[in-house]
């Protein structure tokens, strides 16, 4: 539920998202173009929840939750994307999704984004760099190119001939 106010609807937390860091008014939170502009970013979910505007965001599912969040998040242009497990609740296919939906909006958006992961497949598959750590340390910090070439198998060995700590795949790391 993080991010979004569980007992206000779709509209009125894309309304108070899109309103951060805007002089505020005493006037109509919703208007039609604003409705509109809703529905359209919301088409970009592939969700159907721009034709559920007035459902209330609490009863709406992780994935649906998590991809209104990353969406909302993006409304203020911020410098940078700040992303904590973001996909670590969700059942593998809605991780999936949001997965792509970060690539599409992090693309779209040009953010430069930080992206906290225990999900190795997803951090070779996202972003141009990938750090790892360690007990707090950085242990392995890989640019773009090598990180093309990498696998799971050969991130574990790093991690093992670095840390001294054999992991025996990354389910270890999601446990």
């Amino acid at each position: 539920m993080a991010g979004t106010a569980p007992t206000m609807t779709i509209e009125e937390n894309l309304a108070m998202a899109y309103s951060r860091n805007k002089v505020r008014t005493f006037r109509v939170g919703v208007t039609k173009k604003r409705r509109e502009f809703f529905c359209h970013v919301l088409e970009s979910l592939h969700l159907g929840l721009e034709n559920r505007l007035n459902a209330k965001v609490g009863l709406l599912s992780g994935g649906e939750r998590q991809a209104l969040s990353l969406l909302m998040a993006t409304f203020t242009e911020p410098s940078i994307l700040l992303l904590d497990e973001h996909t670590a609740a969700l059942d593998p296919s809605r991780a999936e999704l949001i997965t792509q939906l970060t690539k599409e909006i992090v693309a779209e958006h040009r953010l430069t984004t930080l992206m906290v992961t225990h999900n190795m497949q997803q951090a070779l598959d996202l972003g141009n760099r990938l750090i790892m750590m360690d007990k707090g340390r950085i242990i392995l910090d890989v640019g773009e190119k090598e990180k093309a070439s990498l696998t799971i198998e050969r991130l574990l060995v790093e991690f093992q001939q670095i840390s001294g700590n054999k992991m025996t795949n990354d389910r270890a790391l999601l446990s």
